[in-house]
């Protein structure tokens, strides 16, 4: 099943419906990071969280998720982009990527245990003006529960979250996810439907692996109700890292710290927290952004 993000509304009913499928993007952040199989449970529910999220950027440039804890995983980031031509590109990492935990008492991957007690924090950058971070305590370190939390705490939105990662011996089997949010002057009853609907339903992972796309999943939380404005995007693994970028990072670092990293080494190397690209700079380059700190 291709990954892919489905969105509609469903205005008589009172709420808007996001779902994704995220399996290859999962499996190639695991990849990429060498993901424990806790660890690719935590980072591919946040990294479906934030493309579920990123699919309703409109003036926004970006959304990043991420949770801090003083579980193993220590924090865990997600990022979400429009990049065109009806994409939504992701990337997600964790600190310590090969912290790993037991199944819980209920035979699942210990998401809660790995972030443990924390922080989740939201940050949307704008093309133009100063970015918005919003900073919630964690409900439950189970991501979607958190990601519900933080909607309703901060914007006011009650939403239901539905977020899985499926893994086996051989890797990712599937990964996706829902988020359905109350329109504005909807009565409660339609947080009540949401939320009975979602119970009622089995978990997105088993769905999806039971052969379910992106449409069936969302029209599995819609129900009977009528979607109108029904959009699809693609979703794929993205990194905005350049050298450029990277080099400004390093000047950053201030011309007395930049001139002992030439001394020492006659080459330095700067690896990406997200795709895990390596980007390599000579005494000679480094001496140079010295020289370019100097006339700025």
């Amino acid at each position: 099943m291709r990954d892919a993000i489905v969105s509609a509304s469903a205005t008589e009913d009172g709420f808007a419906v996001t779902a994704a499928i995220t399996t290859d993007l999962v499996r190639e952040t695991q990849r990429r990071h060498g993901l424990s199989p806790t660890a690719t449970a935590t980072a591919g529910r946040l990294i479906t969280g934030a493309a579920l999220m990123g699919a309703g950027l409109k003036d926004t440039l970006r959304i990043s998720l991420q949770v801090a804890g003083d579980g193993p995983l220590q924090r865990v980031a997600a990022e979400a982009r429009l990049t065109g031509g009806g994409r939504v590109g992701a990337r997600a990492y964790a600190k310590v990527p090969h912290a790993d935990l037991p199944l819980n008492a209920a035979g699942k991957f210990d998401v809660a245990g790995a972030v443990g007690a924390g922080t989740l924090h939201v940050t949307k950058a704008y093309e133009e003006g100063q970015p918005y971070s919003g900073v919630v305590p964690l409900h439950s370190g189970e991501i979607a529960e958190d990601l519900a939390a933080y909607l309703l705490k901060s914007e006011q939105i009650p939403s239901v979250v539905a977020l899985g990662v499926l893994a086996g011996p051989n890797g990712v089997v599937a990964a996706g996810g829902v988020i359905a949010q109350v329109l504005p002057d909807a009565d409660e009853r339609a947080v009540a439907a949401l939320e009975r609907r979602a119970r009622e339903l089995p978990p997105v992972t088993t769905l999806i692996a039971d052969g379910a796309d992106a449409r069936a999943l969302l029209e599995a939380f819609a129900g009977s109700a009528a979607l109108r404005s029904v959009r699809t995007l693609d979703v794929g693994f993205a990194c905005r890292c350049t050298r450029e970028k990277v080099e400004t990072a390093l000047a950053g670092l201030g011309a007395d710290e930049l001139r002992k990293m030439a001394r020492e080494n006659p080459e330095t190397e700067a690896t990406c927290e997200f795709c895990k690209s390596v980007y390599l700079f000579s005494s000679a380059e480094l001496a140079g952004l010295v020289t370019l700190l100097k006339k700025a």
